[in-house]
């Protein structure tokens, strides 16, 4: 599973400025993701920027207060060299429906179509690919408006809403009350294959009652079954009983996590993708952090000794001696 975060993106851009250096004029993005490189690409060489539809109905959107390097012009006309940019490219339909509209214009322009990702297919349907980026692959800045809901697993306090505060989070009336009232982070816009998370499930039907009213739509909803908060942190849980989750549906394809730590330990058990929503990026099980592959390599190394120890062991058991000194029956 290939991600890629607003960060990836800025760092590819800022190192592909070269490549674009006074090639063009005007940078019109294409709606909606294709907005979010153009916007930077526009700001990074001090252009002036435009959305599709804003450039083909005459409009260019303000600089604010920012100092052009030369006087902009208004008016869309004026301009020749158009950086047509879109953030991926797969098919090819949203810039080859981009390239007739342009072909429209009573004016002529030299239009470049970029995009920030391609596919291996697809890098011969733009002018400009900045990287390949196979599939599957998830960018930041769509997500939760894509395919991945639908195939996902996501977990709730952190990713949908906020963490409760530790005086929230008294497994009494005023977590109750934050489970009601939360404020969401995120709304998808594509209905969620399946919710699971760490809160019990007796506050289920607040629970409930909050996706409904921000309209958050999902198939499964799952909760941890136990009688307490105190409980639940007694057991240690909160990965196990996602990872059993998550390894146990085969379309479920990834699993979004925010908390680092369980990231991991779910893609560990799991055998599957997690994403470290809170540090945006992949926890893999083939690329843990250095961290998890020490300890990995130390228990290794411990069960190494201790293989080693037992067949020493039998070894001198069977020779009449142990290492305790008694045979062994």
């Amino acid at each position: 599973m290939q991600f890629r975060s607003y960060a990836d993106l800025a760092r590819l851009l800022a190192a592909s400025a070269d490549r674009l250096h006074e090639s063009f004029d005007i940078v019109v993005g294409i709606p909606r993701s294709g907005l979010v490189p153009a916007s930077m690409i526009a700001l990074l060489h001090n252009k002036p920027l435009a959305d599709l539809d804003g450039f083909l109905s005459g409009q260019i959107l303000g600089r604010g207060h920012t100092r052009a390097h030369v006087d902009w012009s208004t008016d869309p006309s004026d301009y020749r060299r158009v950086l047509v940019v879109d953030d991926s490219v797969n098919h090819g339909a949203t810039i080859a429906e981009a390239r007739t509209r342009l072909a429209g214009l009573d004016h002529a322009i030299e239009p470049t179509f970029l995009a920030a990702y391609a596919y291996e297919r697809s890098t011969d349907l733009a002018d400009v690919i900045l990287e390949v980026c196979s599939k599957p692959r998830i960018f930041e800045w769509n997500m939760l408006h894509a395919w991945l809901p639908e195939r996902a697993c996501f977990d709730l306090d952190g990713v949908l809403c906020r963490d409760p505060t530790p005086e929230e989070n008294d497994d009494g009336e005023r977590y109750r009350h934050y489970v009601s009232s939360v404020v969401p982070l995120a709304l998808p816009s594509r209905p969620i294959r399946r919710i699971v998370t760490s809160r019990l499930e007796r506050y289920r039907p607040e629970t409930e009652a909050w996706l409904a009213k921000h309209g958050i739509e999902y198939q499964h909803l799952h909760m941890l079954d136990l009688p307490s908060a105190e409980e639940r942190r007694r057991q240690g849980a909160h990965a196990s009983f996602k990872a059993q989750i998550y390894a146990a549906d085969p379309d479920s394809v990834l699993f979004v996590e925010s908390e680092a730590a369980q990231a991991a330990s779910i893609a560990r058990k799991s055998g599957k993708p997690v994403l470290d929503y809170g540090n945006k990026c992949m926890a893999d099980p083939s690329q843990l952090t250095l961290a998890h592959q020490v300890q990995l390599a130390r228990r290794l190394s411990t069960r190494v000794r201790q293989g080693v120890a037992r067949r020493i062991r039998r070894r001198l058991g069977g020779a009449g001696g142990g290492l305790s000194g008694h045979r062994r029956r």
